[in-house]
């Protein structure tokens, strides 16, 4: 996986939990999340199972609106050296009874040098990262995939879990 890093056991175990608890959990510690209409930015509801819940943790394009739980994902921006942030946020997908992926895509449509998506796996179920090399990363929770940010991916539900939960990162 040339291009592509994986990174297992990312965090330690405290502020996995931590993340796990927030972004996972139905405490009463849990952040709001919001639906929306289709997986890839731009595109329309397809199908019954295209469409996700996210909490938009940071967008550059609206700083005015940053997440009060951005501080949570402070210990994952010390370890990746992020000089600058443009997007946060996590993707919750439900269960379906087979797995579907997304269109590929890439986050951010603007080349901009020196950018890296990072996606970080806040639970295990059977869910996945495709590339459309080819490449799989499988849902495994506090693991870390890096990979340049211009490269074409997908992200698919799960079965075997109520949700597929990950954080989304792009930066440089």
């Amino acid at each position: 996986m040339g291009d592509i890093k994986v990174y297992d056991h990312f965090l330690d175990y405290k502020d996995y939990h931590i993340l796990k608890d927030v972004f996972c959990s139905d405490s009463k510690n849990r952040a709001p999340f919001f639906y929306t209409a289709g997986i890839v930015s731009g595109n329309e509801l397809k199908d019954d199972y295209s469409f996700q819940f996210t909490h938009t943790l940071y967008d550059a394009r609206w700083v005015s609106d940053t997440s009060p739980y951005i501080d949570l994902l402070d210990p994952i921006f010390l370890k990746l050296k992020v000089k600058k942030l443009f997007k946060a946020k996590v993707n919750i997908r439900t269960r379906t009874s087979k797995i579907y992926g997304s269109e590929y895509h890439v986050d951010i449509i603007e080349k901009i040098e020196g950018h890296k998506t990072a996606i970080y796996y806040l639970n295990t179920n059977d869910g996945y990262t495709l590339f459309k090399s080819g490449e799989k990363v499988k849902s495994v929770g506090n693991r870390l995939v890096v990979f340049d940010g211009q490269l074409y991916h997908c992200g698919t539900t799960c079965t075997d879990q109520n949700i597929r939960s990950v954080l989304n990162i792009n930066y440089s």
